[in-house]
């Protein structure tokens, strides 16, 4: 069958384009789509041939019509009222002008909630810990209202995002070991290339879960990122709070023919160091 994009769309708009969606926009852009970028500061280092608009996204500029909306956004605090008017109101508004359009959202597998380690996958029924999911979960039933998906991330990494490996040589990280607690990543340009399928899968889910192929025991993750950066092993601690231990699936995802460049964070942290 033939692509969303193919068939149906050469004009998308990635809304909140920050590093995942500036990832996604090369990949669009390497195919002769037309892409359009909506930004709330300054214009990231360009992309030849990308069209920028600058604004904030519960109150847009004037933007084109577009063919399809990949919704990347990034809240500027973790407040709930900021989070609302960004997913929600400032979402809804963009479905408003474009009601035809195909519509991807960046998600967060945050929605899960704690499943003690046991596996997790599209069919689990969500119970957030917090009002981050909550407030994710009604933003995927705006993009589901209207066809669309929500590609559902794990825990991002990659260049730039070092503060992990920051914390471990500082010797300011804990980890949980005698109940060990399970953690899910996926690289930065695995994270855009699973938003690119979702876009791109010609009968489109409405949701897919984009984490690597290996969920870890927190302890054995970062005891790895430690050894390979000289760093100590980081002692016994408390879990993160809000996250919960759950080991995701990424089966629905890699049935749209994606795979990830690095399959287990061990490898995508030692690159990095």
């Amino acid at each position: 069958m033939p692509s969303m994009l193919t068939s149906n769309g050469r004009r998308v708009l990635i809304a909140g384009c920050g590093d995942v969606g500036l990832r996604l926009a090369r990949r669009l852009l390497a195919r002769d789509i037309e892409v359009h970028a909506l930004r709330r500061s300054a214009q990231a280092p360009t992309a030849c041939g990308l069209h920028w608009h600058e604004g904030d996204l519960t109150a847009p500029p004037p933007l084109p019509r577009v063919d399809a909306i990949v919704f990347t956004a990034t809240p500027d605090a973790r407040n709930e009222a900021i989070y609302r008017r960004v997913f929600v109101q400032g979402l809804a508004r963009m479905l408003d002008a474009n009601p035809d359009a195909r519509v991807v959202l960046a998600s967060s597998s945050a929605v899960y909630g704690d499943h003690d380690g046991g596996w997790v996958d599209e069919d689990t029924p969500p119970a957030p810990l917090g009002f981050n999911g909550r407030v994710l979960l009604e933003a995927e039933a705006l993009v589901q209202g209207q066809g669309g998906s929500a590609v559902r991330l794990a825990g991002l990494y990659g260049p730039g995002r070092l503060q992990l490996i920051d914390r471990l040589r500082a010797g300011a990280a804990r980890v949980p070991r005698t109940h060990p607690f399970h953690v899910n990543r996926i690289h930065v340009d695995d994270a855009a290339s699973a938003l690119m399928h979702a876009l791109d899968d010609p009968s489109p889910a409405p949701v897919y879960l984009g984490v690597d192929d290996t969920p870890l025991p927190m302890h054995e993750l970062y005891d790895a990122i430690a050894i390979a950066c000289g760093a100590p092993l980081p002692p016994e601690g408390p879990p993160p709070p809000g996250i919960g231990s759950k080991r995701l699936r990424n089966h629905r995802l890699r049935a749209t023919g994606w795979q990830p460049v690095w399959p287990d964070a061990r490898l995508g942290y030692l690159a990095l160091v």
